[in-house]
């Protein structure tokens, strides 16, 4: 005869049930207990709180792991959406740079084409560029303006924007334009806001040197850079570039010219500084006191500068003098 095989669902339905009975018993308890107003109740609690909550340490840790993952999460989220941020506003500020950089070029091709000068005394003649010089040794350039322009050499070369660097070498229908990046190339410039004189030298790189600052922690990159007018070399206030920190920690400037573009270069009319001959309006004459002589009584003339301290009236020829006791 057949065993009949009991279903085990049969003996765990009734232990479930016990179960969650016991566990809604034992909640009622709890939530009475924590519900009645009693001084002794009130101590009871206390003491199972006591009892209890800190040997649960060990269960609240995992919580508090996961709690503190979520605000790192959160305060890297936060860093993460300002870092984009900052992305977008320097692009923005990037764009703004390159619009102000076309706007100050095409303000300064408008004022070349309008022939606004700033100098009433500055005129210049525009030149186109024919040839480099092609050597790594020498950076100049070939224009096709000379002698029957009226160029003469130690003018400056400007391109719209800023200075190229100086004629040297004129013939009759061109003229060579040594460049500031030559090794040649020395020209006096002032360094703005802090005013600092300084000397900027061409080394055949695409950034010149500035040397013989007077203070340079005065000087900033980003500083501007303009002729300064000292020696009568170039006229004063020519845009030349601003300050950079190059890699080899000297101060050098990045030219505002446009070296990779240049077409056309305008040469600018200095006038020559007019030189002092006559040295009679700037130095006053001698003065000359009359001291007599202490034998014949006649006036002795004295330059000023070997003279006595007071001055003595001068005597008639042949006066004696009052003795005096």
């Amino acid at each position: 005869m057949a065993k009949t095989r009991t279903d085990p669902e049969e003996f765990s339905r009734p232990l479930r049930r016990v179960l969650i009975g016991l566990l809604v018993l034992l909640l009622l308890a709890i939530f009475l207990l924590w519900r009645i107003d009693s001084p002794r109740v009130e101590r009871f609690r206390s003491a199972l709180v006591d009892r209890v909550v800190p040997s649960f340490d060990w269960a609240m840790a995992p919580v508090t792991k996961v709690a503190d993952m979520i605000d790192s999460f959160q305060s890297y989220a936060r860093i993460y959406e300002q870092n984009q941020e900052l992305r977008r506003e320097l692009q923005q500020v990037r764009a703004w740079r390159e619009a102000a950089l076309r706007l100050e070029q095409e303000n300064a091709r408008l004022l070349d084409l309008n022939q606004v000068r700033l100098d009433p005394r500055l005129t210049h003649v525009t030149g186109v560029v024919m040839a480099d010089s092609g050597s790594p040794f020498r950076q100049s350039v070939l224009i096709n303006v000379g002698n029957r322009d009226g160029i003469i050499d130690g003018w400056a070369a400007m391109d719209g924007i800023g200075l190229v660097g100086r004629i040297a070498g004129v013939g009759q229908r061109t003229a060579r334009v040594i460049l500031l990046t030559d090794t040649s190339s020395r020209i006096p410039v002032t360094v703005q806001p802090s005013g600092q004189k300084a000397l900027l030298s061409g080394d055949n790189s695409g950034l010149p040197v500035l040397e013989f600052l007077d203070d340079v922690d005065e000087v900033r990159p980003g500083d501007r850079v303009v002729t300064s007018g000292d020696g009568a070399v170039f006229p004063a206030d020519l845009l030349v570039g601003e300050v950079v920190l190059a890699t080899d920690r000297r101060l050098r400037v990045r030219l505002s010219a446009d070296y990779g573009r240049l077409e056309f270069l305008r040469v600018l009319r200095s006038h020559a500084i007019e030189p002092i001959t006559d040295a009679g309006a700037l130095v006053a004459p001698p003065v000359v006191f009359a001291l007599p002589d202490p034998v014949l009584g006649v006036p002795e003339q004295v330059p000023a500068a070997e003279g006595a301290a007071t001055e003595t009236p001068a005597l008639a020829p042949g006066a004696a003098e009052t003795p005096t006791d």
